[in-house]
């Protein structure tokens, strides 16, 4: 393991592309080391490799299974603790220009412009000796039941994150999907209870998903909502599953589903437009999407298993940029979004403890 480790430390310093990951509920880390520094990109989804793109799909990076060494090992499991120590006071001007976002949102769905959208902020926190590594293998330490990465372009720069959203999984013309919506903190008790604005956060981004994909699938199931701990908070699930049409692709799927109402909003263009116009900064990869695409050598059929890029960090001149969203309903109150959001916030920050 320590050798596995000491290439990835070695691939960094010579400034050559490389991806960490493990998936949820997985004992396997894989890591991807590309051979060269080439900035390479995804055009029509039938690439193999692991595919890394930006919240507005412009940007869909890949590091290709052929041009990369590709090996993997067995994690050493251990105990961490999820619940967070006390948290630092937070920016004041943060929480005031949150909370008017917040506010503009709820009255935009009021004026009926749209019925949901996600707004989000970042937050920056100073880094004393950043460990690369380290951070990756607390996450993964962590957060075992969420896709953790660690992925490195010198073109492209440093993020790490631990996902519990799964975009799509695709075997042949057989997809598994999800809808992730409603969140609120963990605080020990066995029975989580969900407020009605949660419910029907989570109904919006189930109803749009399966009416999404009723257009190019020949059936499409779909549990009840249950809970799903990620890290020291609790989110709303829905699985949602079914068989393609054939002759429908994964690019088709991709374009359909990215971005979801889960991190975007819904109708999904006004409130895309609106996020762009009001977040005041720029999402790039955070709400991107990331993972296997069409790979092989980890099982005997070529499958890709793409997630959605939340509880995420840029890591930039010893600066950790953190990104973290909440879902806006007409039923939504600022001061506890707020709280939302720092509650989220605290997944990434527990990395560093």
């Amino acid at each position: 393991m320590s050798d596995f480790f000491e290439k990835v430390r070695e691939q960094y310093q010579k400034e050559m592309p490389f991806v960490l990951y493990c998936k949820p509920h997985s004992d396997a880390i894989i890591g991807m080391f590309q051979q060269n520094d080439t900035l390479f990109n995804v055009v029509d989804f039938t690439e193999k490799g692991f595919v890394f793109a930006s919240f507005d799909g412009k940007r869909i990076h890949l590091i290709p299974e052929k041009e990369s060494e590709i090996i993997g090992i067995i994690r050493e499991k251990g105990e961490a603790d999820v619940f967070e120590k006390k948290e630092k006071l937070h920016n004041e001007s943060d929480r005031i220009n949150f909370e008017k976002l917040v506010k503009k949102g709820i009255q935009a769905i009021e004026n009926q412009e749209f019925k949901k959208v996600v707004l989000s902020r970042k937050e920056i926190i100073e880094l004393e000796n950043f460990d690369l590594v380290a951070t990756f293998e607390k996450l993964v330490q962590l957060y075992p039941n969420t896709f953790v990465y660690c992925y490195y372009h010198p073109k492209v720069g440093i993020w790490l994150g631990a996902t519990p959203e799964q975009l799509v999984k695709a075997n042949v013309n057989v997809f598994e999907t999800m809808a992730l919506a409603g969140t609120q903190k963990d605080y020990g008790s066995e029975e989580i209870v969900w407020e009605k604005k949660e419910k029907e956060e989570q109904q919006f981004v189930t109803d749009y998903i399966v009416d999404q994909l009723r257009e190019v699938t020949l059936e499409v199931s779909v549990t009840e909502p249950y809970s799903l701990k990620a890290g020291s908070v609790w989110h709303l699930k829905t699985d949602i599953w079914g068989v393609l049409n054939s002759g429908f692709s994964l690019k088709q799927v991709v374009d359909l589903l990215h971005p979801t109402p889960a991190v975007c909003g819904l109708p999904k263009e006004v409130s895309k437009a609106f996020i762009v116009e009001n977040e005041n900064y720029d999402r790039t990869f955070y709400t991107g999407f990331l993972g296997e695409l069409n790979t092989s050598f980890a099982t005997d059929s070529v499958s890709s298993s793409l997630f959605v890029n939340l509880r995420c960090m840029q890591i930039r001149d010893s600066q950790a940029h953190l990104y973290m969203g909440c879902g806006i309903t007409k039923d939504s109150i600022p001061e506890n979004e707020w709280i939302e959001s720092v509650n989220k916030s605290m997944t990434m920050k527990r990395a560093f403890e």
